[in-house]
C-alpha cells in the first residue's frame, strides 16, 4: 500500500485542493488525514471535499477536531486562549449534528501497513498525547516515555506544522507538516509515504486562496490570509515559540 498523509488542514480549502491535483498524479491507495481538519476558515467545505475524495481516506483526531467536539457537546474546550475560544465557538457553529458524530468518531491513532516501510503508526503530535509539542530540535531524552512500548518503527505525526525526520530511541519519527497553516515555506506540506518517505510541498496560488478565505466570516479571516497563507511563520520564528512552549507543554495552534 502507498500513502498519502496529510496534516493540519484548518479549514483551508483551495490548499487541499490544490494538494489533491498532486495526489492523485501520486498514485497512492489510500489518504491518511492526521487531524486538525475543521478549525479553519472552510470547515464545512473542508469535510465535504474529503468525504466526497476519489480517494480512499482515513482520519484521526486532532486536539482542535476534539475541542470542537467539545464545543458543539456544550462542554469545556480547555486552557487556551480567548481568541482560540472564539474560532471554536465559531467553527462549531458552521457544523450540523452529522459532523459532531463523524468527528467523534475519529480515533487518535491509526497503524496501517505501508510497502517499504511495514507498519506506520499515525497520531497527531505523539502516540500518548494530541497536544505534546516537540520538533526537530527537542532532546530525544525530553520524548523517551512519548514513545516507547511501539510496536511500529515509523510514526508519522503533525500538530507543530513543520516538517522533520528525526529518531527517538529505536524509533523514526516524520512530522508530516501542515497543509494549511505551514511554519517555513509558503505552500501546503505533506508526505507521501511507500516505498519510502517523501516530503511534499504543493505549491498554491496564494493570493488568490487568501482571497476567497478573507470572504469567509472567519473571526480571523483576514490574519488567516496573511499570516498562514500569504506569507507564514519563518522556521527560526516557530522553533523560538515552541521552545517556550516545550517547558510548559502548551497548544501549538
Amino acid at each position: 500500500m502507498r500513502l498519502a498523509a496529510i496534516y493540519d488542514i484548518h479549514g483551508n480549502l483551495p490548499a487541499l485542493e490544490a494538494v489533491f491535483e498532486d495526489i492523485a498524479r501520486a498514485d497512492v491507495d489510500e489518504v491518511v488525514v492526521g487531524g486538525d481538519v475543521v478549525a479553519g476558515p472552510m470547515p464545512r467545505e473542508t469535510l465535504a471535499f474529503l468525504l466526497n475524495a476519489p480517494v480512499p481516506v482515513r482520519f484521526i483526531r486532532g486536539n482542535a477536531d476534539r475541542e470542537v467536539v467539545s464545543q458543539m457537546q456544550g462542554g469545556d474546550v480547555g486552557a487556551v486562549p480567548e481568541h482560540v475560544r472564539a474560532i471554536t465557538r465559531w467553527v462549531a457553529r458552521q457544523l450540523q449534528p452529522e459532523h459532531l458524530r463523524l468527528l467523534s468518531s475519529w480515533p487518535a491513532t491509526l497503524s496501517r501497513s505501508v510497502d517499504g516501510l511495514g507498519e506506520v503508526l499515525f497520531c497527531h503530535a505523539t502516540p500518548r498525547s494530541d497536544t505534546d509539542v516537540f520538533t526537530r530540535l527537542t532532546p530525544e531524552a525530553h520524548l523517551d516515555t512519548a514513545f516507547q512500548n511501539l510496536r511500529a518503527g515509523l510514526v508519522v505525526c503533525g500538530h507543530t506544522h513543520m516538517q522533520f525526520d528525526r529518531r527517538v530511541g529505536h524509533t523514526r519519527v516524520v512530522n508530516a507538516g501542515s497543509v494549511g497553516m505551514p511554519y517555513g515555506e509558503p505552500g501546503a506540506s505533506w508526505v507521501l509515504l511507500g516505498p519510502g518517505v517523501e516530503f511534499r510541498r504543493t505549491d498554491y496560488d496564494l493570493l488568490r486562496a487568501a482571497a476567497r478565505i478573507r470572504r469567509t466570516g472567519y473571526p480571523e479571516a483576514g490574519a488567516f490570509a496573511d499570516r498562514n497563507v500569504v506569507l507564514p511563520p519563518t522556521e527560526a520564528e516557530a522553533l523560538e515559540v515552541f521552545t517556550r512552549m516545550e517547558r510548559g507543554q502548551g497548544r501549538s495552534s
